[in-house]
């Protein structure tokens, strides 16, 4: 059975938002999210795949990754467990953005989970932060302009 691929919304959306917080060098028009089906690999949970610099030469295009979630593996993990499994495949794409691949030593638990605490930390500092805005805001009078705008300001 040949292995079949569908566009992962659901895991894009999360990828897009990991990488706007701690991979800021991540062009997010140019990385795709798919989830495959039958698969044969084993041990194997998710694959970043790149457009080598030849190819993107003899098409005409900049580099473009599309990362696979192996179905059967990463839809039963736990929601920290996905997590850090796309995050392991957003490090794998180099600064440089140029169609090469970051290796194991650097894409390793330990980094893993550093970036993991980063990305987690940064969206409860956001939560906090909509918080107290929205205490504040609630506390004085609500259809003051300026407010309207803060609030519309950290909601983007």
């Amino acid at each position: 059975m040949p292995i079949k691929y569908e566009p992962a919304f659901d895991i894009q959306t999360k990828a897009d938002d990991i990488s706007k917080s701690v991979f800021p060098h991540v062009k997010l028009d140019r990385v795709k999210c798919f989830r495959s089906y039958g698969s044969s690999s084993r041990g194997t949970i998710a694959r970043c795949h790149a457009m080598g610099k030849i190819m993107q030469l003899t098409v005409g295009v900049k580099a473009h990754y599309a990362l696979e979630f192996i179905s059967e593996r990463f839809d039963k993990m736990g929601e920290e467990e996905k997590m850090k499994v796309i995050i392991h495949e957003l490090m794998h794409i180099p600064k440089s953005f140029g169609g090469g691949f970051k290796h194991h030593d650097w894409v390793c638990d330990k980094n893993i989970n550093l970036f993991y605490r980063k990305y987690i930390n940064m969206k409860q500092s956001d939560l906090v932060t909509e918080e107290i805005v929205d205490q504040n805001l609630s506390s004085e009078n609500n259809g003051d302009e300026r407010n309207k705008r803060l609030r519309d300001f950290l909601k983007w």
